[in-house]
């Protein structure tokens, strides 16, 4: 994205900034300075590059310039504490952004584009249609500002917010990769997780990428019947497409897949359901994470029953497949899984 004709420099890569550091007679040493001061200091100013000199932070004022995103709202759950941010991007695009503490650390969950083209029946991020994909830098933006605005370190990314990561793909392959960069944040990629509704070529090329990063599938039905009538995509791609992509995965990284499971009552959570879907995945590397549907007010989907969510979790670990109930965080603000929009009212 450009900004009056500006190049954006926090969406460039190390070698990338090397390269344009040479095309303006600069010494490509001095790309890592100025790497390190947009992705480990987290500046918004050439200006606050102390360590360079004032020509070269001329010549970055007049050729580039550093994403900006505001806090538009902040929401702080009274339930749990999780805390919801409605970000401006560039252009008044908005997104929504969710920062959970845990024991273990600080988690984000952020927004990959503005409104989502996927159309899941469940899902509130598609209801206002899609606006356009986010840029590098406006997908880093989201952890650096809730970073400052806390002023504690992120440890945590889940690529779960608005928007199908993998149909942005190129953008956030590079944001895994500066997030996780020495010079940067230094989030281990073990400490990301990628969610798609099942795009099964990107899975193929993810698993290429060798990344450590963990592979979520939004599944949510044990077969694709009950799939096509709340996920489009399962009209492209079957389970069983999907089953061979994540076994390709398996193979490349010898990593596990986790499988979403949104529980939706009478839909996809009896018994029979469970048994199907333990049948499906039996044998397989991977995690069953099951999540109780969570309300949007413009669909009447109704969660499941604490014991049929229990009863559900039992019969999958009959199959010997490692299940976990998702908690829920933040709903009273509108900031749990399904619920992120690109606005806020």
């Amino acid at each position: 994205m450009e900004n009056n004709n500006k190049i954006d420099i926090c969406s460039k890569n190390l070698d990338e900034l090397k390269e344009i550091l040479v095309s303006i007679d600069e010494k490509p040493f001095r790309a890592k300075q100025i790497y390190i001061w947009l992705h480990k200091k987290l500046v918004k100013n050439f200006e606050d590059m102390t360590d360079i000199s004032k020509s070269l932070r001329k010549k970055l004022e007049d050729k580039f310039f550093i994403s900006h995103i505001s806090i538009e709202k902040k929401l702080v759950s009274n339930n749990d504490g999780t805390e919801k941010y409605l970000f401006q991007l560039e252009n008044k695009t908005l997104v929504e952004s969710v920062l959970m503490s845990y024991s273990y650390g600080n988690t984000v969950c952020v927004s990959t584009q503005s409104g989502c083209k996927m159309g899941c029946k469940f899902c509130a991020s598609t209801l206002n249609g899609f606006d356009r994909n986010l840029t590098t830098s406006e997908i880093l933006s989201q952890v650096y500002e809730i970073q400052r605005n806390i002023n504690d370190r992120i440890s945590n990314i889940v690529l779960m917010g608005s928007g199908e990561p993998m149909d942005n793909y190129d953008n956030v392959i590079k944001f895994i990769k500066i997030i996780n960069s020495e010079e940067g944040l230094n989030i281990g990629q073990r400490h990301i997780t990628l969610s798609t509704c099942g795009i099964v070529p990107k899975i193929y090329k993810f698993a290429d990428e060798n990344l450590q990063s963990t592979l979520a599938i939004s599944l949510h039905a044990p077969n694709d019947i009950i799939r096509k009538q709340t996920m489009p995509i399962a009209n492209v791609y079957s389970i069983r497409e999907i089953l061979d992509a994540c076994k390709y995965y398996n193979e490349k990284t010898n990593k596990r897949v986790t499988f979403e499971y949104a529980l939706i009552k009478d839909l996809n959570d009896s018994e029979k359901h469970a048994q199907e879907l333990g049948m499906l995945l039996k044998n397989t590397l991977s995690h069953v994470n099951l999540i109780p549907i969570n309300d949007v007010k413009e669909r009447n989907y109704i969660k499941s029953s604490k014991d049929r969510i229990l009863k559900f979790a039992s019969i999958l670990e009959n199959f010997n497949i490692e299940t976990t109930v998702r908690r829920k965080l933040g709903s009273d603000i509108n900031s749990a899984c399904g619920q992120l929009r690109k606005l806020y009212k």
